[in-house]
């Protein structure tokens, strides 16, 4: 028979053809035969009869799309050869057919070899040639043997003669030795040449002598041998093949159990067969994820194999299934989808994002877990070239302004202020402007040194986008504050940016007709979605480690105790709930260096534990006066020390927090010498402990102090509401609490 490719409904299939004509009467006889057996044998490991068609003239075979076994080993050949993964999974396939022939239906297939064996799409090994199949009872066949009808067969025949009383498999498993030796050696010249093992490997060699074995007797049932080959060491016992086989029986596994199949999956893809895994693991966690059966642990193994798959079949089979799983409550299901975005952000397409993605997503800006609301600002970086003018220039500018001004968390507020510095070549131009300005004066009056840092970089890093107007009346009035910060990186940045602005006011003094070629980018409209591919770039990058970009190699101690630890190996998830000592201590060092009444942690509705920001914080450009200030609309509240990027407390010798200065931090990567432009992309950390430590002991005094004022400032006044309450007496029922 003659295999081609053909296609009716859509599917592929392939269509085995024989021509009534141009074959021998025994071709014929032997052609029907198979016809009919394919019809009415029905097995996992045997090719899937489709269709057929029996005419005078022809036999038309359909079955499902597949490959002779020689070509797909001469392809694997050229390309590097197959792996003995693939062939350890093919075999066990091919013993298992035949041993479902010999012991389950009593039938003998008596043509077993390369031409018998078809390989499908995801290169599982089939069984077909059934044109020679007997029933091993002794019933009478009028089907010519094999080497009559070609005489090139005769090879691979036993040596004894069909009567030499040997067990019914052992002319079978004799063809399987000859397949074993061929597949790993190529064509058998003769039958001598079995004598030399070649290339067959060693855990194999054993095992494959039974086969070939001069005594008939001795040879193993197919069943047994697949049993042997599974023992431990054995070529047949590898992570290759139990993943098949787990997935062959995944719908009667625990859940348990598939949840830890799903988690080791991801570990072992790498190494195994590309079709494989495109054609036969993707729809088992296509298939898990409809169904609930794995949950989070699929997504890891689901992007591994999208990698394999083409533009257009990963928008068709992946695609959905993640616009799907951005909708799920299962919080581990969210902060994978966002950690790994950049896997497949290039696949979706503006309206998706924006009308089943985007709103989906903003839920992790108020989500009560840190890491999430982490995670879901990097995703911004990737997200926002795709926005639309609502979603970008106000539903997350909204989001944005509330996590910089009421996140408790110091390094969130700080990566707010990095992310949105990378996105503003994106923002609507008419509101640019006045969104950076407020955002980075905020930021510069951040308790957190590295918002403060960041702000002044955003600054400095978006210096094209302000008129000299606003720079000389809202920018410059705002950093020259920060000229006396209490942490000195804060200083030096704010130093250089106020250079940088004034040189700037300058040229445009010395020759005014450079005014509006300063000025090209205030008005220039927002970049579309895709075209800026350096930054796209920066973001695919840098935005697994956007806060280590910040704070790496911090000591730790502030709320600035950073990821020193995470560049140490500390894993975000390890990072623990917040000590509450090191918070008192930290709040009393930062309000006796420097700060003012109003930014003091010392604010009666802070204390009250009502720190709430009124309806204006919810956007930028609205809680701010005429000098881009937040002396009243700002109201820090005491920070944790713990961010989602393990910002974890480090304890000294003497068993209490050791607490640094935010001077420890240095903040220019190019030791001073960077320029205006990559300020921003190049924020890095190193230690100074000697400054930190003249400091501490500078502001110890006056952090008790401070720290004892605001005791009594919080007892007095729980006894003033406590006086209030008795005063009023209990509510009766039904009566209206009126304040």
């Amino acid at each position: 028979m003659g295999c081609v490719n053909g296609c009716t409904t859509g599917e592929p299939v392939s269509i085995f053809l024989y021509e009534v004509a141009q074959g021998t009467e025994e071709q014929t006889q032997l052609a029907k035969a198979a016809f009919k057996r394919m019809k009415t044998l029905r097995h996992p490991n045997i090719l899937s009869y489709v269709d057929g068609l029996e005419t005078d003239k022809s036999l038309y075979l359909v079955t499902e799309p597949v490959t002779p076994l020689a070509a797909h080993l001469k392809a694997r050949s050229e390309s590097g050869g197959s792996g003995e993964l693939e062939i350890s999974w093919g075999l066990h396939q091919t013993v298992k057919a035949l041993s479902f022939l010999v012991n389950d239906c009593h039938l003998l297939h008596n043509n077993l070899g390369t031409w018998a064996i078809f390989v499908d799409r995801a290169g599982e090994w089939k069984l077909g040639g059934l044109d020679h199949v007997t029933s091993d009872q002794g019933e009478p066949t009028s089907l010519p043997p094999a080497k009559v009808v070609n005489p090139d067969l005769e090879k691979y025949d036993p040596p004894e003669s069909p009567n030499s009383g040997g067990e019914k498999w052992s002319g079978d498993v004799w063809r399987l030795g000859c397949l074993i030796w061929e597949v790993f050696n190529g064509p058998l010249p003769r039958a001598s040449s079995l004598r030399s093992l070649g290339k067959i490997p060693k855990q194999l060699v054993p095992h494959y002598c039974e086969l070939v074995g001069a005594n008939p007797k001795a040879r193993p049932n197919p069943a047994r041998f697949l049993q042997n080959c599974r023992s431990s060491g054995g070529f047949l016992s590898n992570s290759f093949v139990e993943s098949n086989l787990f997935l062959e029986q995944i719908q009667i596994k625990e859940p348990a159990e598939k949840q830890q199949f799903f988690q080791d999956l991801s570990e072992n893809l790498d190494s195994f067969p590309e079709d494989f895994c495109k054609h036969k693991v993707l729809p088992q966690l296509l298939t898990a994820f409809e169904f609930g059966i794995a949950g989070a642990v699929v997504l890891t193994p689901l992007f591994k194999v999208g990698k394999y798959l083409s533009a257009e079949e990963y928008q068709q089979k992946i695609i959905p299934v993640i616009v799907k799983m951005f909708s799920s409550t299962d919080r581990a299901m969210r902060i994978r989808l966002l950690q790994q975005m950049e896997q497949f952000i290039q696949y979706l397409n503006e309206a998706a994002v924006n009308s089943q993605i985007f709103p989906h997503v903003v839920h992790g800006f108020t989500d009560t877990n840190p890491a999430i609301r982490e995670q879901t600002v990097k995703s911004m970086l990737l997200l926002a070239p795709k926005l639309n003018e609502t979603n970008l220039n106000q539903e997350l500018m909204r989001h944005f302004a509330r996590l910089q001004s009421r996140d408790d968390q110091g390094p969130i507020r700080c990566n707010t202020t990095v992310c949105l510095g990378k996105i503003a070549p994106y923002l609507n131009a008419g509101l640019r402007q006045r969104v950076l300005t407020s955002a980075f004066s905020r930021a510069t009056k951040d308790p957190f040194p590295a918002s403060r840092a960041a702000g002044v970089l955003g600054f400095a890093a978006t210096h094209h986008y302000y008129s000299v107007t606003e720079c000389a009346g809202r920018i410059l009035p705002t950093l020259c504050p920060l000229t006396v910060d209490p942490d000195k990186n804060v200083r030096d940045q704010a130093f250089k940016a106020i250079k940088s602005f004034l040189t700037k006011l300058e040229t445009v003094s010395d020759d005014p007709t450079k005014l509006a070629e300063i000025e090209k980018d205030v008005t220039a409209s927002g970049q579309a979605g895709g075209s800026a591919a350096t930054w796209a770039g920066w973001a695919v990058t840098g935005v697994s480690s956007l806060t280590s970009k910040l704070i790496r190699n911090a000591p730790a101690g502030s709320e600035g105790a950073t990821a020193g630890n995470a560049s140490a190996g500390i894993p975000a998830s390890a990072t623990g709930a917040a000590n509450a000592t090191a918070i008192k201590k930290q709040s009393s060092d930062w309000s006796s260096s420097g700060w003012d009444a109003d930014d003091s942690w010392s604010n009666e509705k802070d204390v009250d534990g009502q720190g709430q920001s009124s309806p204006a914080d919810e956007g930028w450009g609205n809680d701010w006066d005429d000098d881009g200030a937040l002396a009243e609309s700002f109201t820090p509240t005491p920070r944790s020390t713990t961010s989602s990027t393990a910002f974890i407390p480090k304890s000294d010798s003497s068993g209490q927090d050791g607490l640094r200065m935010a001077s420890d931090y240095n903040w220019d990567s190019a030791g001073g010498k960077g320029t205006t432009s990559d300020l921003f992309s190049n924020v890095s950390q190193r230690a100074n402990p000697a400054s930190a430590m003249v400091r501490e002991k500078k502001v110890e005094n006056k952090a008790e102090l401070a720290k004892k004022k605001r005791e009594e400032r919080r007892k007095e006044l729980e006894a003033k509401r406590a006086e209030r309450k008795a005063a009023k007496g209990p509510l009766k029922l039904g009566a209206r609490k009126l304040d």
